[in-house]
This record gives C-alpha cells, sequence and structure tokens, in this order.
C-alpha cells in the first residue's frame, strides 16, 4: 500500500482525526492538497479553536462538505489568530 502524502499549514500542525479524514478520502485530499500553506492553515486553526467536541465534530463534517464544493477558506472566519495579530480582537 503507498503511503499517502498530506500537506499541512503553516503554522499548525494537522490534528489526527483531520488526518484520519483526508487519508480516508481521496477527492477531499486531492483538494486539500491543493489549497495554499494559509488556506489549509486557516481550516486547521478553525476546526481546533473550537472548545466542545461536538462543535469540532460539526466543524470537520463543514470542513469536508466545503473543500469539496471548492471554498479555500472557512466563511465568517475572521482568520487564524496566531497567524495574523489583527484578527485576535476576535478571540478574547
Amino acid at each position: 500500500m503507498s503511503q499517502k502524502t498530506i500537506a499541512t499549514g503553516v503554522v499548525h500542525e494537522l490534528p489526527a482525526d483531520l488526518q484520519e479524514v483526508l487519508s480516508t478520502q481521496d477527492n477531499l485530499l486531492m483538494k486539500w492538497n491543493n489549497l495554499t500553506p494559509l488556506g489549509r492553515n486557516e481550516w486547521i486553526c478553525w476546526l481546533t479553536m473550537v472548545k466542545k467536541a461536538e462543535t469540532r465534530a460539526q466543524h470537520l463534517e463543514r470542513l469536508q462538505a466545503e473543500i469539496l464544493e471548492g471554498k479555500r477558506r472557512p466563511c465568517c472566519w475572521p482568520g487564524c489568530p496566531h497567524r495574523r495579530e489583527s484578527a485576535k480582537k476576535w478571540f478574547r
């Protein structure tokens, strides 16, 4: 069996739950790998910033659907506060 390459973001490491989803869905993985590193970083941060497990599960479902639809970054998201100083004000 060949090892699948999963591209990462620029600040955040790929979480295990997202890595598992990407490694089992070839179409999603292809679209994920075609995102820019900053775009992937935004999705990873958006997924991992939530506090509740059920919210994270919802984000993971939405991430899959929206990337398959062709979206390149999460909607209605001020951006990664770990990368963009101006986004920090939204996460206090």
